[in-house]
């Protein structure tokens, strides 16, 4: 459901009372794993990294903004249409329906969100899909304003990474997958996730950091930990060793017949 700015909320309608259309023989889901393990992991990345280390979009008059990602969840225009399900998806400022398990409010229905997503980013498995030809052309129709296409394995040809902005009513290519309105971008990354060694797509922020997953988040605090407790002991080691020397010193002394003053000098 549309999550609405703080300044419309009292003028506007609650969305509760707005009657959609009746999705009762609409199928929302089939349950067939379809997925690949590539893909699986690489739809975990995307999301998860999301929640565990992205604050929002870029607030608005101070207020933070909501968003919602997902992974192969169906995207519906109109009941008559048949979904697609893209294998992620991201949509800011909007929020699940307290309801979540009613029939509708499981799927991303755009009457009842209010909105088509951002960002919808298609994986690559095989040249099935038609990512470039039919599938783009539902997600122009449908209005989503950034369309990303992942081919890792170079099944379409060209470059890995594609990424499509709403200009009118039809895409256009863009230089570099930055998405100004969302306030994140989109690169390859080559590296360890979840154990397998592979070149990754991965959310970035306009510093160009990569968005950290919630173990590399806790990997890094370990790591940071871990220097601060052996820079704890260096420095313990040191006033040791300090403290050594001085009482050497004030031995010396005394065997000379001087008694050192109370600094140990």
């Amino acid at each position: 459901m549309l999550a609405m700015p703080p300044m419309l909320a009292s003028s506007a309608a609650p969305l509760d009372e707005v009657v959609g259309p009746d999705v009762s023989a609409i199928v929302t889901e089939d349950d067939t794993p379809l997925d690949n393990f590539p893909s699986e992991k690489q739809q975990r990345l995307l999301t998860e990294a999301l929640y565990s280390s992205w604050s929002g979009p870029p607030a608005q008059e101070g207020e933070r903004r909501s968003f919602l990602a997902a992974a192969n969840v169906g995207l519906f225009a109109t009941p008559k249409e048949p979904p697609l399900v893209p294998d992620v998806l991201l949509s800011v400022d909007v929020a699940l329906h307290e309801a979540w398990w009613q029939k509708e409010h499981r799927s991303y229905f755009l009457w009842e969100f209010g909105k088509p997503p951002d960002v919808v980013i298609e994986i690559v498995s095989n040249r099935e899909g038609d990512e470039l030809g039919l599938k783009r052309r539902r997600y122009a129709w449908m209005r989503v304003a950034y369309y990303v296409v992942w081919d890792p394995a170079g099944h379409l040809g060209g470059p890995a990474l594609r990424a499509f902005e709403m200009r009118g009513h039809t895409y256009v290519p863009m230089e570099d997958a930055w998405f100004e309105a969302v306030g994140l971008g989109l690169s390859a990354w080559e590296g360890v996730h979840e154990g397998r060694h592979d070149r990754w797509l991965r959310w970035h922020t306009a510093d160009g950091n990569v968005v950290p997953t919630g173990a590399e988040r806790a990997e890094r605090e370990r790591t940071r930990a871990e220097r601060e407790r052996t820079r704890a002991e260096r420095e313990q080691a040191r006033a040791e060793r300090e403290q050594a020397r001085a009482e050497r010193l004030a031995a010396q002394l005394r065997a000379l017949g001087i008694e050192p003053d109370e600094n140990g000098s």
